[in-house]
């Protein structure tokens, strides 16, 4: 009997240890038609995720979801990342139910892989017609969060030889999505051996994606 009692505390005990291990919740990458490689930087996000976990204690889930643009799968993920070099073509129905996602809380991270720009702001003026992106002040919070970013976006990867800026579209006061451009920051969250980027540049990537994060599941 007193074995039993001892076996049944044990189960109790580690199926409580078991569900405070469950993660809170989950992030995605988005996928997108016309052409171009959505799939791009494989081990960035899930090396981000490591990162906030173990520094900002956020219990993510360590694998990244794959979501499409027009699916009701997006409205369960509080932070979407976008990434590529490529074209991007969003449909009606794909550019409304990003509309409905980032208004109802959600919160999408465009990153310029390099030659992403000139599909983007075309595809976004699908989402958000009465919008126009805006270069962040860098007294903005996304750039204030656990660590602070004086100077703006880091950069990373040089590509035309300019100045990385960090643009976000405002809706009703709050920021829903953050562009970064000229300043690769997922590839800075890629394997060190991928891009053999000094570590100093891999941690500052890794913080300024942990700012983002921080900022879309606090802000509401």
């Amino acid at each position: 009997m007193r074995l039993f009692i001892c076996v049944l505390v044990l189960l109790c005990v580690s199926a409580v240890s078991l569900k405070a291990q469950q993660a809170s919740f989950k992030i995605a990458k988005l996928k997108y038609n016309g052409g171009g490689d959505w799939y791009a930087n494989k081990t960035s996000l899930s090396n981000l995720i490591q990162f906030c976990n173990q520094n900002l204690r956020m219990n993510i889930s360590p694998e990244e979801a794959v979501v499409e643009v027009g699916s009701p799968e997006l409205l369960s993920y509080p932070f979407v990342h976008m990434t590529g070099h490529g074209n991007v073509v969003f449909s009606e129905s794909e550019a409304e139910n990003l509309r409905k996602y980032l208004m109802g809380g959600g919160f999408l991270h465009i990153d310029d892989n390099y030659g992403l720009d000139k599909f983007i702001r075309t595809e976004m003026k699908k989402v958000f017609p009465e919008l126009e992106f805006v270069e962040l002040p860098f007294n903005h919070p996304v750039y204030h969060q656990k660590f602070d970013f004086d100077k703006g976006l880091p950069k990373i990867h040089e590509h035309d030889n300019k100045p990385p800026q960090g643009f976000g579209l405002i809706y009703q006061g709050r920021l829903v999505c953050f562009y970064s451009y000229e300043c690769d920051l997922g590839n800075g969250w890629e394997d060190q051996e991928t891009y053999n980027d000094p570590e100093e540049k891999r941690q500052l990537a890794l913080q300024m994606g942990a700012n983002l994060l921080s900022y879309a599941t606090t802000q509401f």
